[in-house]
């Protein structure tokens, strides 16, 4: 009985240094990924007691979490190739005559002299020296 005990904790220490490798490796070490869950799962799998294994419900549980979590890193990476292309398109805005809607509510216009970028957001200077978010214009002339 020894043995199994000695054995178990060797497997435990192995899995607890691989799960603080990887996340030593992650660009934020706060947050786990797809691959961090994917390794917890499978030192979960390798070390579980063979006289009560995982549970069917439980595994497929735990499995789809996984599928989420990966579709989530999906739509994320898609969102954020979806905010690079309105920035670069944004640069096509320069020496136009753009119409937006003005903190009144009603419209206004002016001819576009630059592009700034703030926290994600998309912002044309005007020449008047205004500042405008892209997501105020309606009419480009």
């Amino acid at each position: 009985m020894a043995d199994v005990n000695g054995v178990s904790g060797y497997n435990s220490a192995y899995a607890a240094s691989s799960a603080s490798n990887t996340s030593s490796t992650n660009e934020d070490s706060s947050t786990l990924g797809k691959d961090d869950f994917l390794k917890i799962l499978i030192a979960q799998l390798t070390n579980q007691d063979p006289l009560e294994p995982l549970e069917d419900t439980e595994f497929i549980a735990q499995m789809a979490q996984f599928t989420s979590l990966e579709q989530m890193t999906n739509m994320a990476k898609s969102l954020e190739s979806l905010t690079n292309f309105s920035m670069l398109n944004a640069v096509g805005f320069i020496d136009r005559t753009v119409t937006y809607v003005n903190e009144e509510g009603s419209l206004s216009g002016g001819k576009v002299t630059g592009v700034a970028f703030d926290n994600g957001a998309v912002v044309l200077t005007l020449d008047d020296e205004s500042a405008i978010y892209l997501e105020s214009v309606v009419g480009v002339a």
